[in-house]
């Protein structure tokens, strides 16, 4: 079978779907649906959100220079998408959603309660690519609802049930719960 080139593509797949919560002065919170994201570094632990400037959450992370990735399940789809799909000049997502504020430890942006995992941010860098803005954040603090803990206190992937995005295809998926292997135990000794 031949490979067929095409035109490069942000194709990468799939992506965490995660909700970014933010708050500046002057500012209701807010929450934007982010797929570009990544992690960029161990010690400290960081991580990297890219948002367009046309976006109402940009003007609000670069005022504040923090933010809050929540991690989303599978039984977020439907605020995901709405945060996603709707601008914050438009709608309280919090109040239009029902989603409850809490309050962080570090940083004055409010945490999300209804997602599994929250990632307190403080930016520490931006750089304007094209079409996004990378802003580089060190993951200041970190919640997680217990019951998404295994036996040995770590983040359960069965229990969580993250939601991923495609974007080659638009598409949200679930079902990241059957388990392939273990790093560092699937690839055999090749001498």
């Amino acid at each position: 079978m031949s490979k067929k080139e095409l035109s490069p593509k942000t194709i990468l797949m799939p992506l965490p779907a995660v909700m970014v919560s933010c708050v500046a002065e002057g500012y209701q919170p807010n929450i934007i649906t982010i797929s570009w994201i990544g992690i960029v570094n161990s010690e400290p632990p960081m991580l990297s959100i890219s948002v367009t400037p046309q976006r109402f959450s940009y003007n609000i992370i670069k005022k504040s220079g923090e933010f809050v990735v929540n991690l989303t399940s599978e039984r977020n789809l439907e605020v995901v998408d709405f945060c996603g799909t709707k601008s914050g000049c438009d709608y309280d997502k919090f109040k239009t959603l029902n989603l409850t504020p809490i309050k962080a430890s570090k940083v004055s942006v409010p945490l999300i309660k209804e997602c599994p995992i929250n990632l307190e941010c403080q930016v520490k860098q931006s750089l304007l690519l094209g079409t996004h803005e990378m802003f580089v954040a060190e993951i200041v603090s970190m919640h997680i609802d217990e019951e998404y803990l295994d036996d040995r206190g770590r983040p359960d992937i069965d229990k969580i049930k993250p939601l991923v995005y495609c974007p080659g295809a638009r598409q949200y998926r679930g079902g990241l719960t059957e388990l392939l292997g273990r790093y560092g135990t699937v690839a055999s000794d090749k001498k």
